[in-house]
Parts: C-alpha cells; sequence; structure tokens
C-alpha cells in the first residue's frame, strides 16, 4: 500500500495517488478527530470503541465552547445558532458512533483489499466536521449538520524492548488550548514549535513552566519515579510492593484524555502500581527511574532520553542554536515496571 492511502470524504472514495497524506488533509480541515490502528493483521481495530466515545467527547467539547473548530468560515449569520449552544441530545453520542462507524465501513474494506508488506497494519483516522451549509437548515438535530471523513493509510507498528526503539524527548513549548478535546488545528498550531526541535528527537513535549511536564504533540508523558523523596497517597497498591510511582499529569492541567493514557490508569490500578496523576516535575528528575510515552499508534514506547531547555525564557527567542540543554539518560532496556504497563496493555488489546 502507498504511504497515502485511502480517504473517504464527501460521498467519495478517493484512492492514491489522489489521496492527500493525513496531516495534509487534517491541516486542511477543522473538527474533532481520532486515530488508532488495526491489529492482528488487520483483523480488528484497536481499543475502537474508546476512540468512539473520546470522539464523540471532543465534538461536543468544541461545539460548546470553540465551534471555530468545528466549523469552517462561520459567520455572523450562523454564530447565532451555535449561541447559546444546543441542549445535550440523549441521541447524540449513538448518532455520532453511527456516523463514523457508517464511514468506516465505506472506506476500510477498499483498503483491506490493498497488498500490505508483512507485518504492516493500517492507520486509521476519522474526522467529524461541522458542515457550515447545513447548519442554518437543521432544526434541533445539530448532528444533521456534521461530515464524517474518513482516512486509512499503511502503518508499521513500533516494536517494544528492541534496542534504538526508544523514544528521544524534548519539552519545547507551552500547553494547548482546549486540551481535553483531540482537533485538527492543533496539526497545523503545533508547526511552530518544530523550529525547536533538536536533533535526533523524536516527540515534542509541553510544559507551562520548563519544569513540570504536562504532555507530548501526540502522546501523554509518564514519567516513573522512587517512592522514597516524598511521603505520598497514592492511588493504586501497597506501597509496600512497588518502590516507584507512575506519574502524569492530570486532564485538569490542559492535557489529552489519551485511550492508551486510560488503560496505563487502569493497568496501574489493577497491578497494583502506585498512580499519581500529577505532572511529572523536571526538578525532580534525579528520582526518574524510568519514563514512556503513549499513544494508539506507539501504544507504549520507553523514552530514551530526554531533554529540557536549561532556561525556559531562551525558547522565546524562537532559534535552536541559541538554547542550551539539560539532560537526562535511561537504561538502554525498558525498565521494570514500563514493560509490566506494556505487556498488561497489550494483552488487553489481544496482541
Amino acid at each position: 500500500m502507498t504511504s497515502t492511502g485511502f480517504l473517504y470524504s464527501n460521498g467519495m472514495i478517493f484512492y492514491p495517488p489522489d489521496t492527500p497524506a493525513i496531516s495534509t488533509f487534517l491541516e486542511s480541515n477543522p473538527g474533532a478527530y481520532t486515530t488508532t490502528r488495526t491489529h492482528n493483521n488487520t483483523a480488528s481495530l484497536l481499543f475502537w470503541d474508546r476512540h468512539l466515545q473520546r470522539l464523540s467527547n471532543s465534538v461536543k467539547i468544541l461545539l460548546n465552547s470553540n465551534p471555530q473548530f468545528l466549523f469552517k468560515s462561520l459567520n455572523s449569520t450562523i454564530n447565532p445558532l451555535l449561541n447559546p449552544p444546543p441542549p445535550p441530545n440523549p441521541m447524540w453520542e449513538s448518532t455520532i458512533k453511527s456516523l463514523v462507524n457508517e464511514t468506516v465501513n465505506k472506506v476500510l474494506p477498499v483498503a483491506l483489499r490493498e497488498t500490505r508488506n508483512e507485518g504492516e497494519e493500517l492507520a486509521v483516522t476519522a474526522l467529524v466536521t461541522g458542515n457550515t451549509e447545513n447548519l442554518s437548515e437543521v432544526k434541533g438535530n445539530l448532528y444533521e449538520a456534521l461530515d464524517v471523513h474518513v482516512h486509512v493509510g499503511s502503518h508499521v507498528p513500533h516494536v517494544f524492548g528492541v534496542k534504538g526503539n526508544g523514544a528521544r524527548v524534548a519539552v519545547v513549548g507551552p500547553g494547548r488550548d482546549i486540551a481535553e478535546a483531540k482537533y485538527s488545528d492543533w496539526v497545523r498550531l503545533r508547526k511552530s514549535l518544530e523550529k525547536l526541535r533538536p536533533p535526533s528527537v523524536t516527540e515534542l513535549l509541553l510544559s507551562k513552566d520548563g519544569d513540570r511536564i504536562l504532555e507530548g504533540c501526540v502522546t501523554n508523558f509518564f514519567a516513573v519515579c522512587r517512592k522514597d523523596y516524598r511521603n505520598e497517597k497514592y492511588l493504586g497498591g501497597n506501597e509496600n510492593t512497588f518502590p516507584y510511582e507512575v506519574q502524569t499529569a492530570p486532564i485538569g492541567d490542559g492535557v489529552l484524555p489519551g485511550v492508551i493514557r486510560q488503560l496505563v490508569i487502569e493497568v496501574c490500578l489493577s497491578k497494583g502500581i502506585p498512580f499519581r496523576e500529577v505532572a511529572p516535575s523536571w526538578s525532580e528528575h534525579e528520582f526518574w527511574q524510568e519514563a514512556f510515552i503513549t499513544s494508539s499508534l506507539r501504544i507504549v514506547q520507553r523514552v530514551e532520553k530526554i531533554q529540557v531547555p536549561s532556561s525556559w525564557q531562551s525558547l522565546e527567542l524562537k532559534a535552536l542554536k541559541e538554547i542550551s540543554w539539560e539532560e537526562k539518560q535511561f537504561e538502554e532496556d525498558p525498565g521494570m515496571i514500563t514493560a509490566l504497563i506494556q505487556k498488561e496493555i497489550m494483552e488487553k488489546a489481544g496482541l
């Protein structure tokens, strides 16, 4: 399969080479979206029900707070139709899920018929956009003003635990607005951070102050810390069982409620691994034993190295060559906690 894949949009299926890259398509169209992948040789979509729920929530959040991220070219005639936002409809979630599933079923079978390389899966992105032209015609059923687009492309799954396969991350910018929703405009907005990407870095991290780390541009971030530096109450487990705690920033700090992020929390609770929703603090990085990032394409990827600007104010210079970095290198092999969490999530996925 070609790298651009297939697209269902505006009632049509686009084939290679007419299909744009997924980043190009998302930059060009407003809306809420979610991305997952197939697994077990394209037998099913990974945690699809959870993705549909998060997608539905993202649409509602944008509709209620920032409809310009959902509808293209809002104007003075249309704005009053969304202000105030329409009251919740009990059929809202089920209708959106049905619309998305219906669209996926139109394009995914086409992609599945294409020849794939051994070990290759499919990345599937569903985008829900507001149809401005239809908005003035709907009467109470706002979902009738929504369009669904689905992009399907090839994906080679990350292999966990292989030497050299760790993530190299760097903190380069502030957190994003409306972080609890996954919306396409962020694909464009995060481009400004690319000029600050150090060589060989594979993911950019966000922070409000250069100390407390929120998330990655396309991932959630976790640190595994020694517990001997503070006396706190932990979520999950007997604190004598594990000498570590897993930390990740809470949703309220401005992070995306990632599907895999939630699974990490569930695994920690079920396995008795101490867990706290607190933004990992770089000022305490000497206590970090492991770190990892999560997403539905990567699942769990250990962090090999993290870089943080020596001065947060130096980022305002907007020039990579003028930034000095502090860094922490982790062990080459995945740590015990990261490996356990990854194993449990893979089992939940049936992998």
